[in-house]
C-alpha cells in the first residue's frame, strides 16, 4: 500500500486485480470519514483499504463503467455501509443501484473537505475524474482512465477520441496549474506539468 498524507487528507493507493487496476482511499484527517475511489478487485484488499486508519468509508465512487474498475464494489458497498456514487451516464452498467448520479462541475463531500466532479467523455460516456484542491498545497487529481502519464485513456472511435482530448485539454489542462499531481486507473501517478508538453503530441497522434 502506498499513502500520501497532506494536512488535510490522507491518500492510500493499492493495485490489484489481472489488470492491476489502482483503487484509492481519500479520508479525511479531521473526521476520519472515508472515500473510495474504484473497488476494482480483490474484495479481501478492498476490505482492507476502506477501513485503512478509521472506520470503514461512507462512500464508494466508480469512475466509469468498464467492469475491470468495479469487480468488487458490490462486496465492497456492503461490507461497509457506503453509498455509490458514479457518473450519470455510466450509472446504469454497474452492478449496483448508484445513489449519486454526478455529473461535470458537481461537488462532493468527505468529511470536512470538498472536491469536484470533471466529466471526461470518451473513454465512457459518463467517466468521471475526482478533484481535490489542497487549500494549503497543491490539486490532487484522480482520472479513472481518461488520463495517463503519456495520453489519454483508449477509446473506440475517433469521435470519442476528439471529446476525450477535448475534455482533458479543457477541463484538465486548461484550468490547472502544472504542480497538481494525477492519479490514474493503472499505473504510476504524475503532474500535469510533467504531461503537458506532449499534449499537441496527442491530439496529432489520434486514437
Amino acid at each position: 500500500m502506498d499513502v500520501r498524507r497532506l494536512p488535510g487528507l490522507t491518500i492510500a493507493k493499492v493495485a490489484v486485480g489481472p489488470m492491476s487496476n489502482n483503487a484509492y482511499l481519500l479520508r479525511c484527517t479531521q473526521t476520519d470519514e472515508g472515500l473510495l475511489i474504484d473497488a476494482a478487485n480483490e474484495v479481501d484488499r478492498m476490505r482492507e483499504l476502506v477501513g485503512f486508519e478509521g472506520e470503514p468509508v461512507s462512500a464508494v465512487l466508480t469512475t466509469h463503467r468498464h467492469p475491470d474498475h468495479w469487480q468488487a464494489l458490490a462486496e465492497t458497498v456492503d461490507f461497509a455501509g457506503a453509498a455509490v456514487y458514479a457518473g450519470v451516464e455510466d450509472a446504469d452498467e454497474l452492478p449496483v443501484a448508484v445513489d449519486e448520479r454526478l455529473r461535470h462541475g458537481d461537488e462532493i463531500t468527505v468529511g470536512e473537505l470538498s472536491m469536484s466532479i470533471i466529466g471526461l467523455r470518451g473513454h465512457t460516456p459518463g467517466s468521471i475524474a475526482v478533484l481535490y484542491r489542497d487549500p494549503v498545497g497543491v490539486p490532487h487529481l484522480f482520472t479513472g482512465d481518461s488520463l495517463f502519464p503519456g495520453g489519454v485513456g483508449r477509446t473506440t472511435s475517433p469521435e470519442d477520441f476528439r471529446s476525450l482530448i477535448d475534455d482533458v485539454d479543457e477541463r484538465v489542462f486548461g484550468v490547472l496549474p502544472d504542480d497538481t499531481w494525477f492519479y490514474p486507473g493503472h499505473g504510476d501517478d504524475s503532474t500535469l506539468g510533467a504531461e503537458r508538453p506532449h499534449v499537441a503530441e496527442w491530439r496529432e497522434r489520434g486514437w
